[in-house]
This record gives C-alpha cells, structure tokens and sequence, in this order.
C-alpha cells in the first residue's frame, strides 16, 4: 500500500511472494504509482524476482513511465528486453509518437521489420501520423505498401492517417484528387455520426471532379439514415445510377437497407423488385423492412418467396420472422416456423430461443413458452426478462415473481428492463414491500437515472396505495427532465386516488412547463372529474382536448364523458354524446352508458346498451350477468331465463374476485368462499366472531331507538 507518511515511497510487507501473485494483481499495483520513485522501487523488485524479462509487465511498465513523463527510462526498459515482443513493439511506438519523437518512431518500426515484425492495426496509424509530422511523403509510401500488403488499408483509422500524409505532404495526385483519400475522410464522419460534414466532404469530393465508387455511396447512405432523410436517400440513389454502380450487390443492399430504416416501404419493395441478384442478406433486409414497418403478413409472404428461390434461411431470417408471428398472435404459423428454424439449425443461439419465448408468450401459449425457456441451457438476462413479461402480461403475477426470485438465486445480474417487467406483477397483488425491494436495488446499482424505471417505480408505489412515495419521486426529477410519462403517470396517480384537485395542480404545471398535454393526459383528467363528480370542468376539459391541442379523443375518451353525465343523471346527454361520435362506440362506452341507465332506472336504455355489450363480447360472461339483471329488473323472466340458458350451454362463467393481503413481505390471495388458505379456519371463525359483534351492536342501536321513540 501507499505510504501515508508523504515519503512517496511503498512498504512491502508481504514482497517476497511476488512470483506467485498473478500478472494482473501486479499489473494493477503499477497503477497505484503517482510519483516515479514508487515505479523504480517495483521495478527493482521486479528485476530481484527475476521478472524484468516479463514481457506483459515491461510492456505496462513502459506504458507507466511514458504517463510520468520518463520518455527516457521507457527506452532503457524496452532496450533490456531480449528478443521484444510485437506487443512490445507497438507500446514503444505509441509513446515515442505521442511524445512527437516523430524520428524516433520511425527508428523502431525500422528495427521491427529487420526482425520480420510489424505493428498491428492500432498502432500503424501513429507510425504514418509520424510520416506525416516529418512531412516526409517518401517514406509513407513505403509504409503504405506494407499497410497494403497486411490488408490493414481497409481500416478507418489506417486509411484516415494515410490521407494525412498524402494530404498534408501536399502531393496532388495521390492527395487531393485520390478516391481513397477523400472515401476515408467521407467513412471517418460517417462513422462518427456526422452526416451534414459526410455530404460536406462530398461536394467537395466533387468540385475536385473525384468519382465515386461503391464506398463512397455505402458512407452517404449510412449518413442519409443518421440524418433521418429519405430526401437525401433518394439523391444518393440518383447518384447510384448516373454512377453506374447499380449494378454492385452491395450498393443495392444499402440502398434497400436506407428505404427500410427510413420507412419508405413502397420505395424499397420497388427497388427490391428491380434487384437483378438477391443473396440471403437483401431478403432479410426485406423481411426485417416489413416486420419493424407493422406489416408482418407482408413479411411472412416473403419468407415464402425466399425459400422458393432456393435461399436457405438464417438465423438473421429467423429472428425477424419469430417477431411477425408474435405480432400476428398466430399459434399455427408459430409451430410452422418454430419447427422451420429447428430444421434449417438455427435453434442453437439463444436470440432464436428468446424470440420463440416471447413468441409463444404473445400467443397465449404460456406452456410452451415456459418449455423451451427450461430446456435452454444457457439463459440470457432477456431468456429471463421474456419469460418473465410473458407471465405479466399474462396476469399471471405470482408465477413472475417465483421466476424473478429463481433468476436471483442463479445469480444474474437485473437490469432496468426486467425491474420494469416484473413491476406490475408487485402492483397486480398490492406487494408494495416488494416494490420498496426493486426501489432498493434500483438505487443501488444506479438505475434510478434513468426516467422510464423512475416514473414505473412512482406508478408502482402509487398503485400500492403509497401516493407520497410516488410524489416525492416526482419532486425528486429535475423539472427539465420530466417527460410528458412522467407528468400523466402523477396526474393518472391521482386520478385514481380521487385526488382532483393535485390533478388539476400538475395539469396547470405541465402546462406552464411548455410540456404539450397528450391524450393519456386528458384521459387522467378525465378520470379525476368522473371520480368527483365534476361535470362542468370535465366538460371544459374534453374541449380543450381538441380545440386547443388538437387532441383527437378515442374511446375511453368518450367512454369517460358518458360515466361522467351519466352519474350526474344527464342521461340524455350521455346519449347525444354517443350519437355524435365520429366512430363506432365499443364496450368501453356502452359499458358506463349501461351503469348509468341502471342506476337512474332507465330500463329501456339500459336493456338496449346491454345488448350491445353482449353482441360485441359474446365470451364475456359479466355482460349476460347485466343483460339478466336488466330483464329482472323490466319484469322480463322470459330475458332473464334466456341468459341463464345461455350461460348455461355456452359454459360461459362469471371471473370470481380476488383479493390480496401483504403482511410482513408475504402475499395472501382471497377469493369468495374460498378455502384454499392454510389457515382459513382460523380466518373464517373470526369474520364470524365479526359478524356475531356488528348483528349485537346493530340490535342494540336499534333498541335504544326504540326506547327513545316511546319515551317521547
């Protein structure tokens, strides 16, 4: 360890070992120095345990003393070493260009390919940069061709410091006017990110009457996609043809690839069409196209074309295939290619095994799912964040958490992907203590930085009942970086808790915040007029929807303005308001158009509104439960004893209810009549004991009534 007299010096109790420690441990102890005379002291200890000859802990030992500004002492380290290394090679020529001993440089790498060595990719840039320094364009020729002859001239970095020399050695014809010089200057901002000074080099590229080629094209089109203009796409592709390079593979692989990522299917099925050679990547390019575009039908009908061509797919075909079928919710076409992937071999990497996990999950085939997820021998974080969100989405909460708590015990790391999957299987069974857990583990491992595992943690505590958890996160995120989720996730929070008046506050702040409202925000306000009863403001509330944010309401938009008229009995305006809407209304708008009807004795309303639900959900048992309530309600025996019949013969039946309990970190389900808890005697003796108090209190207040009533 570090003397902490000032000394500068280090004590070695325990040195005499140091042969047997590993080379890493050492390695990180020349880390530790600061002052020059703490790396000669291990140094020297290297040298006495006969480890200077070591050729991993020179090259790192020359590395140290160049980074304290011993130039010097590295050479006297690189010059003791009997037969150097290439590794060791490169670390002194890295040092000597950095410290610009441009002479230097070229000295060694002299010295190395008298020994038959050469630098590797990494390092010939800083030997040509030290070409370019001397401006001695000779000897970066010679360079160039064993750059050349090593296959390194593909290399960005290689090929960029080349154009240097030529560039800055001012020689024309293999400078300025040279393709590759300008194609490695237009890769190098294309590489990084920059797609206004790609198109820059470009122009100027042309202005020097320089032709493209294939590179130069592939570089502009990866810029067109980095600048998220199809405009500049299609000039690229007018360059393609007056280029006559319309005809190279990989240009038209591009080319397809940029229509694609820029969502111009039409374009880039044409030009797919036109296509005179198609190798397995352009159809996956294709597939991939229409999958990521929502036209998984689409995609599918050209899997088939692919393999009629007499394409063998592979695994990049897979992948995006899988994800068609999930968004088609087609179990047949999930076995089809499940059994197709299977007998083309790509079933051994574990993204195809992921996919088929979340594709079987999308299916509702939650077995299947579960069974390719346990024969999978090397899970993935995402084997176990699919299959978890596959068991949520299912409602299937309890068995996300058995799995979560499993993917812990086997020691995976969790990140913020699977902390926001398993989130609403704690909300769905009110385990807020586990909530607090994943809050917990999110701060600890940095997570909480993050705003969409932010604002899932502040929905979770707000479900969980805990609404000043969920607004102290809130107020915790800097305003600026609040997003428009993070503002309806508060007011929504709210909503629910029939808090109106905080919802109305945050609405005002998001407003004032520049921060635009969106639908889920006026559903969130909506919700919080409904749940007080607020009928005027909820009314100024759907205007402002569309008139000042041109906010086109749906239908739990109007759903929510009919409960909110209905509860206020306004029945006829309810039922305006369904008149005139713009489309069809579905069960979420005749359903509280039927509450309604109900509660104010509007039968006949009520009869035809449940009607309706029924022919739009004929699988929902709840609705004939209502349509019955309905008939029972007009005197109608004859409706009443239909829907029973129907009920009865369509084995259709009611979901029971269902209720949880957190005490101390353990959940307890409850459902009517049930007996399936362990200690649901002792649960059932004392509701008993509940009901015998509230029937004595109940007679007594009744009594005592009584006896007041005659003494007056």
């Amino acid at each position: 360890m570090l003397s902490s007299q000032g000394t500068g010096l280090l004590k070695f109790p325990h040195f005499l070992g140091i042969q047997t420690r590993p080379l890493s441990t050492l390695s990180s102890l020349l880390n530790l120095c600061t002052k020059p005379q703490q790396l000669k002291q291990i140094h020297a200890r290297f040298i006495l345990h006969g480890l200077h000859q070591n050729q991993t802990l020179s090259s790192k030992l020359i590395d140290c003393y160049a980074k304290l500004g011993h130039l010097d002492l590295s050479q006297r380290v690189f010059d003791s070493i009997f037969n150097p290394s290439s590794v060791l090679y490169n670390t002194m020529l890295r040092n000597f260009a950095q410290f610009g001993e441009f002479e230097m440089v070229l000295l060694v790498y002299l010295g190395m390919v008298m020994e038959s060595m050469y630098p590797d990719e990494e390092t010939y840039p800083f030997v040509l940069r030290s070409c370019s320094g001397l401006g001695d364009a000779r000897i970066g020729k010679k360079i160039h061709g064993h750059v050349v002859k090593l296959g390194f001239d593909s290399d960005c970095l290689v090929s960029s410091a080349l154009a240097e020399i030529y560039g800055n050695c001012g020689d024309v014809v293999n400078g300025r006017k040279h393709l590759d010089y300008w194609n490695s200057l237009i890769n190098e901002a294309a590489q990084g990110g920059n797609g206004e000074e790609c198109f820059g080099l470009f122009r100027r590229m042309r202005m020097e009457k320089v032709e493209p080629s294939s590179m130069t094209v592939i570089n502009l089109l990866r810029s067109s996609v980095e600048l998220n203009s199809i405009k500049a796409g299609k000039l690229v592709h007018c360059l393609v043809l007056v280029s006559n390079l319309g005809a190279d593979l990989s240009v038209n692989t591009a080319l397809l690839s940029t229509y694609a990522k820029l969502g111009a299917l039409d374009y880039a099925r044409q030009l797919f069409e036109k296509m005179p050679e198609r190798d397995c990547v352009v159809w996956n390019v294709m597939i991939s196209a229409n999958s990521r575009n929502g036209c998984p039908k689409e995609a599918l009908q050209v899997l088939r074309c692919m393999g009629r061509s007499g394409v063998r797919a592979d695994l990049f075909t897979a992948i995006p295939a899988i994800s068609c079928i999930a968004q088609l919710k087609s179990i047949e076409f999930g076995k089809q290619i499940h059994g197709h992937v299977i007998r083309n071999g790509s079933d051994y990497q574990i993204s195809v095994h992921n996919s088929l996990i979340d594709m079987y999950c999308e299916c509702d085939q939650l077995s299947s799912a579960r069974k390719i997820f346990d024969m999978v021998t090397n899970k993935s974080l995402v084997s176990w964040s699919a299959m978890i969100k596959g068991y949520v989405s299912h409602e299937r909460s309890l068995e996300a958490l058995s799995l979560f708590s499993n993917m812990k015990s086997e020691g995976v790391q969790v990140d913020f992907v699977t902390i926001i999957n398993i989130l609403p299987a704690c909300v769905n069974i009110g385990a807020l203590e586990n909530v607090k857990c994943l809050h917990g583990y999110s701060m600890k491992f940095g997570f909480t930085s993050l705003s969409s595992l932010n604002t899932a943690i502040l929905v979770g505590y707000a479900k969980c009942g805990c609404i000043e958890m969920a607004r102290k996160l809130f107020d915790e995120e800097e305003i600026n970086d609040k997003d428009v989720i993070t503002w309806n996730s508060m007011i929504s929070a709210y909503a629910k808790h029939g808090n109106w008046l905080r919802c109305f506050e945050l609405y005002n702040q998001m407003k004032q915040s520049n921060m635009k409202p969106d639908q889920v925000t006026f559903l969130g306000i909506l919700t919080a007029c409904v749940n007080s009863g607020l009928v005027k403001e909820g009314q100024e509330c759907f205007k402002e929807m569309g008139e000042t944010y041109g906010c086109q309401p749906n239908q739990e938009h109007y759903g929510c303005m009919v409960d909110l008229l209905g509860r206020a009995g306004l029945i006829n305006e309810a039922k305006e308001l369904v008149k005139t809407m713009p489309f069809k209304p579905d069960a979420r708008v005749w359903g509280p158009f039927l509450s309604a009807c109900r509660m104010h004795s509007e039968t006949g309303l009520a009869e035809f509104a449940a009607e309706k639900l029924v022919s739009m959900e004929p699988k929902n048992a709840g609705n004939y439960i209502l349509l019955s309530n309905v008939y029972a309600a007009a005197g109608k025996w004859d409706g009443v004893a239909k829907m029973r019949s129907v009920l009865r013969d369509r084995g259709l039946k009611k979901t029971p209810g269902c209720s949880w309990l957190e005490m101390n970190g353990h959940v307890h389900e409850f459902r009517v009549a049930d007996q399936s808890h362990p200690r649901s005697e002792d649960i059932y003796s004392i509701l008993g004991n509940l009901e015998l108090e509230i029937k004595n209190i109940k007679d007594e207040f009744t009594k005592s009534v009584l006896n007041r009533v005659v003494f007056l």
